[in-house]
């Protein structure tokens, strides 16, 4: 054999060895895009845009009630609960969605239950009076001890490990950065506490807090409202904090309450974010949370008891009408496919403002910012870690994301069986409308990309151990308070009732998306229309 041929031989083997390297590393990708099931959920938008064309047929069917609740969130739900510890019984709620709840829904798959929103309730302030006797209905605060601390159900409150951070290539018990930090940066992250530990005990001339739960209680002095004129980062400035790792914090902080970081949100919210909550119900737990599987669902199933053969799903509102002695209502059933005439007394709409502006002809929504979330819920093999014990909450720093929960994390055999994790993401941005037009072009594997992408600066080898990844996408998850938001005119606008028949309630009207805001603003709805 001539050098040429065998110099051509080799050449030949060589090229054929690595175009069948190349083709089973194709097969290899091909198969693993293809080893775990991706999938999209998300709230009925379809039908709710139909507000806008307003193609719906005339009413056949009529339907009388005292009391009209519109909306199944956690505001609707509440109202719902307080109209029947009147005794009042006489009221019919209304939803959208094929389930009650809002972002305090669920979903679940055959290793667990899993948020599709809100997961988790903070201990209240000891003056929540109303929290807490709630939190006594649904058997998480059991009663007081001898020395009067409340007795709060272990099985409820956050297992530990409860939440840790990844920084610099490690994990760290809890998301404050703590090892490698510089001296300066320590330093800040101590006199940032410590100013936030003042304004938390700060009250005006009044005795009413600078800031509380439920917003309506604290304080309207003009220089402490003066802050939600401006920005947090702002106030961060003017106060000379500049640590990477204290403004991350507080970023991060921002965007997992408010969806919007620290560029966007008022000083005052975020301030409220650290001060509001007073740690002082419990001297036991302090600032542990309560949470579950489903997250805040546990919380909306508990309240929609009083809702039993009083509410109906996959009813849109579309219409209106104020005559002399009751309110008309026309909602669109989409199951039924006909348009049923509501005739009540008076209505309570618990609904967001982006939806109120599409009823009422006079209400606008242009100052009322919605932050859009994806949450995606992530099945992975039992392996999956390895020895490593996944917290509560586990946060990767300088993350575009929120994290992730694991999901399992409060069973009693959370280590049995495939693991569940849900990772959280809000679209921090200057344009909500165009962040929402983002988040809804994404495709399943734009989506997978996103957040796998974001996974792996923690896990580089998670995508071994998915088995499925479903998306939720929230397009209007929640208010962003922005300078002006909580106590803006606006704001003060769309809470005035219409002709003492129509009302209105939704943390849209606090500026802060939290469940007691929510709980407060059903509660303070009924006190106005009974």
């Amino acid at each position: 054999m001539k050098s040429g041929e065998k110099y051509n031989r080799k050449e030949f083997l060589t090229t054929v060895f690595w175009g069948g390297m190349a083709l089973s590393f194709l097969q290899y990708c091909e198969k693993k895009a293809k080893s775990f099931l991706l999938k999209i959920t998300g709230t009925n938008s379809v039908l709710g845009h139909r507000l806008w064309a307003k193609d719906f047929p005339k009413a056949s069917e009529e339907i009388k009630t005292q009391f009209l609740i519109v909306g199944s969130g956690i505001s609707g739900l509440s109202a719902c609960r307080a109209l029947s510890k009147k005794g009042i019984d006489d009221f019919l709620m209304l939803e959208m969605e094929d389930h009650l709840g809002g972002n305090s829904s669920n979903g679940e798959n055959k290793f667990s239950k899993f948020p599709l929103g809100a997961h988790y309730l903070p201990l209240p302030n000891k003056e929540d009076l109303e929290v807490i006797e709630f939190l006594k209905e649904c058997g998480i605060y059991l009663g007081d001890d001898e020395n009067g601390d409340p007795i709060l159900d272990d099985y409820q409150l956050v297992f530990p490990q409860n939440e840790r951070l990844f920084y610099k290539n490690s994990w760290q018990n809890d998301i404050v950065p703590q090892k490698g930090i510089s001296y300066e940066a320590k330093n800040e992250i101590s006199r940032f506490f410590k100013l936030m530990d003042g304004y938390r005990e700060k009250k005006d001339a009044q005795g009413k807090y600078w800031f509380t739960i439920p917003i309506e209680n604290s304080s309207r002095d003009q220089g402490i409202i003066q802050i939600e004129k401006i920005t947090f980062k702002s106030f961060l400035t003017a106060h000379d904090f500049r640590s990477e790792e204290l403004l991350w914090l507080l970023d991060y902080s921002c965007r997992d309450d408010y969806g919007l970081g620290i560029e966007y949100v008022s000083a005052w919210a975020g301030i409220h974010y650290f001060a509001g909550r007073k740690n002082n119900w419990s001297k036991k737990y302090k600032d542990q949370v309560f949470t579950w599987p489903e997250g805040n669902a546990r919380l909306a199933k508990h309240l929609s008891k009083y809702t039993k053969d009083k509410h109906v799903v996959n009813h849109l509102v579309f219409d209106v009408k104020l005559n002399e002695n009751h309110v008309e209502v026309l909602s669109f059933d989409n199951v039924q496919k006909k348009t049923k005439k509501i005739i009540a007394d008076k209505v309570l709409f618990a609904t967001p403002q982006f939806v109120n502006e599409r009823i009422f002809n006079n209400r606008r929504a242009d100052n009322f910012n919605y932050v859009p979330w994806l949450l995606t819920t992530i099945t992975l093999k039992n392996e999956f870690g390895g020895d490593e014990e996944l917290a509560w909450d586990n946060v990767i720093y300088g993350s575009d994301g929120l994290g992730y929960i694991d999901d399992k994390h409060q069973n009693i055999d959370q280590n049995m069986g495939e693991k569940v994790i849900t990772y959280y993401k809000s679209f921090s941005s200057d344009n909500c409308k165009k962040a929402r037009r983002k988040l809804y072009d994404l495709k399943e594997n734009q989506l997978r990309d996103l957040v796998l992408n974001d996974l792996k600066k923690a896990h580089p080898l998670i995508e071994d151990f998915i088995i499925e990844m479903q998306f939720h996408k929230i397009g209007h998850a929640m208010i962003a308070p922005v300078p002006n938001q909580i106590f803006g005119a606006e704001t003060e606008k769309a809470k005035k009732p219409i002709d003492g028949k129509i009302f209105f309630a939704h943390t849209d009207l606090s500026g802060i998306s939290i469940f007691e805001e929510a709980f407060h603003q059903g509660i303070n709805a009924v006190k106005q229309m009974v």
